[in-house]
């Protein structure tokens, strides 16, 4: 996560960004932690979507099942079927479309079949991380949050942010801004009307 971190600090540079707000999904967000625990001046805020500085081993195991590895579905529509199918008892009432939607984020349509989009070596890195003993403490870089403007947003049927961590986060850091999403699990879409009334009041305190 260090070298992720110093690697999103390098991006902004390079994009001239001074002092963005980061919005930090599932991993994305142990990120933003880890980027408010160094040089917090260069944050505006920072939102959590799913994910906390406890990350129970069964939402792991799940995510490994499939990450870093090209789906067994040869077409978007075949995928976006079997993602529905996996998924149905965390999330409730959600369209075909929308996981349509969520496979062509993922992949790339070629005549071999479906690619990943995004690097399949994140795979190694997490086995490596999981394998490093001890596990570090993540609660300190969750504390480095305090003094800026921020929030988490929790799927109620996750189990990657658990109920009892998302109260915890709200215990420790009084000012965090929190929502709970109902019929949803890891992780929130972002477009549902609680998630998106989060996000904009954390921002509207930059």
């Amino acid at each position: 996560m260090l070298r992720e971190a110093q690697d999103v600090l390098a991006l902004m540079d390079h994009l001239g960004l001074e002092q963005p707000a980061i919005l930090g999904t599932s991993r994305g967000g142990l990120v933003a932690m880890m980027l408010a625990a160094s040089p917090k001046s260069r944050l505006s805020a920072v939102i959590l979507n799913d994910v906390g500085p406890v990350i129970p081993a069964d939402g792991i195991n799940r995510i490994m099942q499939y990450v870093g590895r090209r789906p067994a579905a040869k077409t978007y529509d075949k995928a976006a079927e079997t993602l529905a199918a996996l998924m149905a008892p965390a999330f409730v009432g959600v369209p075909a479309q929308r996981w349509r939607e969520e496979v062509e984020a993922f992949y790339d349509a070629s005549a071999g079949g479906l690619m990943l989009r995004y690097d399949p070596r994140l795979r190694e890195a997490l086995i490596a991380q999981a394998e490093a003993a001890p596990t570090p403490d993540l609660w300190p870089l969750f504390l480095a949050l305090e003094g800026l403007p921020c929030g988490v947003i929790r799927g109620a049927n996750s189990d990657v942010l658990s109920h009892e961590t998302y109260l915890e986060m709200q215990s420790r850091l009084p000012a965090l801004q929190a929502v709970e999403l109902a019929g949803r699990g890891h992780v929130p879409f972002l477009d549902e009307p609680a998630a998106l009334a989060l996000i904009h009041s954390v921002l509207v305190q930059i």
